[in-house]
Order: structure tokens, then C-alpha cells, then sequence
């Protein structure tokens, strides 16, 4: 039976579960650092080998979890009992998370963050494989699947964005609620993130119900969980993914290290009483111009330029974005808004280069059937949250180390309403914050570049050659099939 056409209410259920599972992903993948690290004291490479551990396993269990999917069969269809069962159990395990009892012993508080860190990232991947992987099971494919993957993502965008501008507003208007408590600043925002995080649940378990309740499974499709072994023969055996997802590690691993920091630098090198709402700014401004970028530049760019020059192009914005702001951070910065201008090259480059990394691996299909006869199509695109999901990990434990050298960590028993985190703070230890955050990216970001422009060979012109070729290949076969057909016996 064919599948009926999607409402504009269906398309919404399903794009509001987006929102909710991105706001979830967002506040543990940006907040987990800083709130075990600067507010509860854990130590900072503790923290780094848990967070690169924990982003490995994860990585390698997505496999696991694909295969456990396509194996259920219940009334409810394949997707939708894990897509809930997983949504509920990694809100509990979210809150519970963020709820980490502030008296255990320093060894107590590395077990706790351990152990809630990876059942949440297992949790996770419990809902976040079977929302993906169920789109062909209601949908008629062609436009109306690409369009229904894209608005997904693009709600994804706006989960994330709602979470990385307003956590550290909300959190901090939370903590304001028990001033005059005798209550450190410090425990005080433990406070302000463990009822946040109540919040973000609660909103992640009513979204992805409404997701579940209107979204109906209307055929069984066979679903292909590409194995880790799957993942590495086709790399080897196809050079043009194996660039291109050397340089999406290196490109995410260089942001994600500046995005883990980010919070640090507000804290304590901009500092300031107000560092909080400084912060939600410069993070609103950057939110704002990362959409944009995704939605409207690089289809406007696109119309001008080739992929490839775009994807110069936004190297370039982006190196000269974190030189600005290494520049920029010896001066006064009397003013957010100065850091406006670093930002705007950052967030734009990095907004268009999510676009064109997904666009090159696509261009790597057509090339390895080309090569090897053979179409690893969804072997391929497992790797992108494989690789993403490994650069956060060694972004987290680069950052880590950092915190860690520069002694960079809050006080406990200041019970001061307002507090200038800045003063105080070692001259060397802003400016090996300063060399992370800007200087390292940029190191990143010239080796992608140099292994890009060196190994990938997929221009416009060659795809096209390509195309025509595996084109003519199958007519030649499907010809060759017609005329064994026809044979007299």
C-alpha cells in the first residue's frame, strides 16, 4: 500500500522531536566540562579521559544499536518503542547527571561523572538512531524524504542554538533565586544547572511524544547499520573519503576545542560581574549568523562558485576569525560587541562548512563505485557522526589539558553576590587559554586544508566525467541484460 503524503502537522511532529533531542545533545555535549570541571572540581584530565573514553564508545556502539533496531518488530512498529523508551531513560539519566550530590569525595565525583556520562551517551544513541533511521519507514522517498531531512536538521540547528544561547542566562537566574542563602556562588550554580536540566528533560520527553503519537510507521524497510569494519574497508580502499573525513576531524575537532573553551574565556579572561549576559550575546549573535550561513549563504555562494572554492574560502574566513580574536583578546575588550567581529568570520565559515563537509562525503559515493565497483552509500554516511563524534572527544581532552596546565577553576567558598572571576587569574594562564582557543584551531585548520587541496581531486568536472561514466556503464549492462534476454536458446 502506498504511503500517504505528509501533513504540515506531521512534518512538525517530527521536526519539534529534532528541537527537543538537539537541546538535550547541546547542553551535555557544551556544559558537562564546565560543571563538573570549574563548579564541582573534578580534575580537569580525569574529566578529559572521560569525555574522549565515553565519545569513542558511543562512536563504536552506533553499529550495535542500528542492529538491535532492525531486529524489532512489535505493534508499534520498529522505531518508535526505542525512540521513546530511549528519549525517557536519557532525560533521567540527563537530569540525574546534572544532579551530581556536590559532598562526594574527589574520587566519588570521577566514578559519578564516569559512570552518568556514559549511560547518557548510550542512552542517547538509544533514541538518536532509530528518530534517523525511520524516515523511510513513513515517507514516499524523492523530495519529500530530502525535504523532511533537511527541516529536521534544520530544527537540530535551532535546538542547539536555543541551548548554547540561554543555558548560562537561565542558570544563572536560577542561581540568583538563592542569594542570601550563605551559598557559595558555586553551589549556587550547581543549583541554577541541576533544575535547568529538569527543564531540557521534561521539554525532550513531551517533544518526542508528541513525535511518537503522530508519526505512524506504515511499512517495515530494510535498514543497513553499517558495522565499524564496514566503516574502515571502505575508507582504505576509497582515498577521496578517507580525505575528506580527515579534514572533517580535523576541522570539528579544531571548532569543538574553541566551543569547549568559549565559556572559560567569558569567565575568567573577558570577566567582568556581568560575564554571564556578555556571554548569551556574543553566543546569540553567533547562533544567528551560523543559521544564516547554512540557509542562505552557501545557496548563494553555491551560485557563484564551486564547492571546492567555497570550501577555501571558508578556511580562510575562519583562520582570519581566530587570529582577530588572538588579536583582539591583548586589548582592552572593553565591550562585547568587539567580539562580534571575530565571531561573525568563525560562525559563518563554520555554519557553510557543516553544508560542504556532508556534500563532499556525498561526492565520495559515486567515486568509490567508480573505482570499485561497488556503492558504499550508506557504509559512507555512518562515518560522519562516527567522525564527528570522535573529534568532540579529542576537542574535550585538548581542552581539558588546557584547564589543567592553566589552572583554570572557580572558587568554592566565595559567598559574594557579584564576582569578577578575571581578577587574579595569572597573565600567563589567559594566555595559554588565548593559544588554545586561537592558535591551536588555526594549526588544525591549515593541516585540513593542506591534506584537502593535496589529496581531493572531485571537482565539479570530475563528477560529472564520473557520472557519465557509471551512466554508461549501467546502460551497457542493462543493454548486455536485454540482449541475453532475447537469445534464441
Amino acid at each position: 500500500m502506498d504511503k500517504k503524503r505528509l501533513s504540515g502537522a506531521d512534518k512538525a511532529a517530527y521536526g519539534i522531536g529534532a528541537v527537543g533531542k538537539d537541546m538535550v545533545y547541546m547542553l551535555s555535549a557544551s556544559y558537562v566540562l564546565y560543571y563538573f570541571q570549574d563548579l564541582l572540581k573534578v580534575n580537569s584530565v580525569a574529566m578529559g579521559i572521560i569525555l574522549l573514553a565515553a565519545r569513542v564508545f558511543d562512536a563504536f556502539n552506533d553499529p550495535i544499536m542500528g542492529i538491535v533496531v532492525a531486529k524489532t518488530h512489535t505493534r508499534w512498529g520498529r522505531f518508535r518503542p526505542w525512540l521513546f523508551i530511549g528519549t525517557v531513560t536519557n532525560a533521567v539519566v540527563l537530569f540525574v547527571m546534572f544532579a551530581c550530590p556536590p559532598d562526594l569525595s574527589p574520587s566519588g565525583l570521577v566514578a559519578y561523572a564516569a559512570i552518568t556520562y556514559i549511560l547518557w551517551g548510550v542512552t542517547y544513541t538509544m533514541m538518536d538512531i532509530p528518530y534517523w533511521s525511520m524516515i523511510p519507514a513513513f515517507t514516499k522517498g524523492g523530495k519529500e524524504r530530502e525535504g523532511l531531512t533537511t527541516l529536521a536538521r534544520s530544527c537540530a540547528g535551532v535546538g542547539s542554538a536555543l541551548v548554547t544561547i540561554f543555558t548560562v542566562m537561565i542558570v544563572q537566574r536560577i542561581a540568583s533565586l538563592y542569594e542570601g542563602t550563605g551559598l557559595s556562588n558555586a553551589a549556587r550554580e550547581i543549583l541554577g544547572f541541576k533544575w535547568f536540566a529538569l527543564i531540557i528533560a521534561v521539554c525532550f520527553v513531551v517533544f518526542i511524544t508528541v513525535t511518537c503519537l503522530k508519526i505512524k510507521e506504515e511499512s517495515l524497510v530494510d535498514m543497513k547499520s553499517a558495522s565499524v569494519g564496514e566503516m574502515f574497508r571502505a575508507l582504505v580502499t576509497n582515498d577521496q573519503a578517507m580525505t575528506v573525513v580527515i579534514a572533517i576531524v580535523l576541522i570539528n575537532t579544531s571548532i569543538y576545542i574553541t566551543s569547549n573553551l568559549v565559556i572559560y574565556f567569558f569567565k575568567y579572561d573577558f570577566g567582568g560581574i556581568g560575564w554571564g549576559d556578555s556571554y548569551t550575546y556574543f553566543n546569540m549573535f553567533g547562533g544567528a549568523v551560523q543559521i544564516l550561513s547554512m540557509m542562505i549563504a552557501y545557496p548563494l555562494l553555491r551560485k557563484f562558485m564551486t564547492n571546492i572554492r567555497i570550501f577555501y574560502l571558508c578556511i580562510a574566513s575562519a583562520v582570519t576569525g581566530y587570529a582577530a580574536l588572538f588579536i583582539i583578546a591583548f586589548t582592552k575588550m572593553g565591550t562585547v560587541f568587539i567580539l562580534f567581529i571575530p565571531g561573525f568570520f568563525i560562525f559563518a565559515a563554520n555554519g557553510v562548512l557543516q553544508v560542504i563537509t556532508t556534500v563532499f562525503l556525498a561526492n565520495t559515493v559515486d567515486y568509490g563505485e567508480m573505482k570499485n565497483g561497488r556503492r558504499d552509500e550508506s557504509v559512507i554516511f555512518s562515518m560522519q557522526t562516527f567522525v564527528v563524534k570522535l573529534a568532540s572527544g579529542i576537542a574535550a581532552f585538548a581542552a581539558s589539558i588546557c584547564l589543567q596546565i592553566n589552572n583554570l577553576q572557580g572558587g568554592t567558598a566565595d559567598t559574594s553576590e557579584k564576582i569578577d572571576y578575571s581578577l587574579g587569574v595569572a597573565s600567563s594562564a589567559k594566555f595559554g587559554l588565548r593559544m588554545t582557543m586561537a592558535v591551536i584551531p588555526i594549526a588544525g585548520l591549515f593541516i585540513a586544508l593542506f591534506v584537502f587541496w593535496k589529496k581531493y581531486i572531485l571537482t565539479d568536472a570530475k563528477l560529472a566525467e564520473i557520472s557519465g561514466d557509471l551512466e554508461k556503464k549501467k546502460a551497457a549492462a542493462a543493454g548486455t541484460h536485454g540482449a541475453d534476454v532475447r537469445k534464441p536458446l
